[in-house]
């Protein structure tokens, strides 16, 4: 009974149609066209989970400008309130730069103009860096589409010489070429999809981010120029809960 099983199962048509299989027919053509999609996704993938994380520190340090910056005395006090790499730290340290080089002019340069370029140049500089990346994903998905089509022509091209040889569309001769052009064009949406979802995703937190910062660069800007007169209204700070009495035996007292 096993001998009859095993020969029933070497008897069976063996699948010549698999993915691995349709590369193989494809040749070097087949393998290049999977190893430039498989480059592009895994970069798109990196761009996203690398820029989402830096979009969140930002987004994060926002907060704690909100909430603690502005109760600051002064913007030197401020400042070191915010992390050392801060985006909004690095506008803070920019803004008085900027405040001490045009004590130093000797030019009828207005403070308000020289101040505002300079922290128009230190804003530009935060965006640039948080868009970093973001052509490539621009790139892939509008290029991995056409990349996985040059695999389907090809493929096109195989069957059709395969029926020229044949002579005839039998589905035995066409089957795997075919298979291998619709792998391909399939292999360049699934590259091109993610990659452009990626791409509207973060330019759309970058564009909240650049309002964040332009705003605060306008506060710092009329702190400045007020000589700390003009800040932003902010929420009190909550109240510290008292702590327990304790007796002398150092256990605690309800009250």
């Amino acid at each position: 009974m096993l001998i009859e099983i095993m020969a029933a199962a070497a008897e069976a048509p063996q699948n010549k149609f698999g993915f691995a299989e349709a590369l193989e027919q494809g040749g070097f053509i087949a393998y290049a066209t999977v190893a430039i999609l498989g480059v592009m996704s895994f970069g798109s993938f990196y761009i996203l989970f690398v820029k989402w994380i830096e979009q969140n520190k930002i987004l994060r340090q926002g907060n704690e400008v909100r909430t603690s910056f502005w109760r600051a005395g002064s913007l030197r006090e401020g400042a070191t309130k915010l992390e050392k790499n801060s985006a909004y730290r690095q506008i803070v340290d920019d803004g008085i730069a900027a405040e001490e080089q045009h004590a130093k002019m000797t030019d009828s340069l207005e403070a308000h103009d020289w101040l505002h370029g300079s922290l128009a140049r230190s804003e530009a500089a935060i965006n640039a860096k948080l868009a970093g990346g973001l052509p490539f994903l621009a790139t892939v998905g509008a290029t991995s589409p056409f990349i996985g089509l040059f695999g389907t022509v090809v493929g096109i091209y195989r069957a059709l010489i395969a029926i020229g040889i044949a002579g005839s569309a039998s589905i035995d001769k066409v089957a795997g070429p075919v298979g291998e052009a619709l792998i391909m064009t399939a292999l360049g949406l699934l590259v091109a999809v993610p990659a452009v979802l990626a791409y509207n995703y973060l330019q759309a937190r970058n564009k909240k981010i650049a309002a964040q910062l332009s705003g605060f660069s306008t506060d710092v800007l009329a702190n400045i120029n007020s000589k700390g007169a003009v800040k932003p209204a902010v929420a009190a700070a909550p109240a510290k809960k008292p702590a327990p009495a304790t007796t002398a035996a150092g256990a605690q007292v309800k009250k």
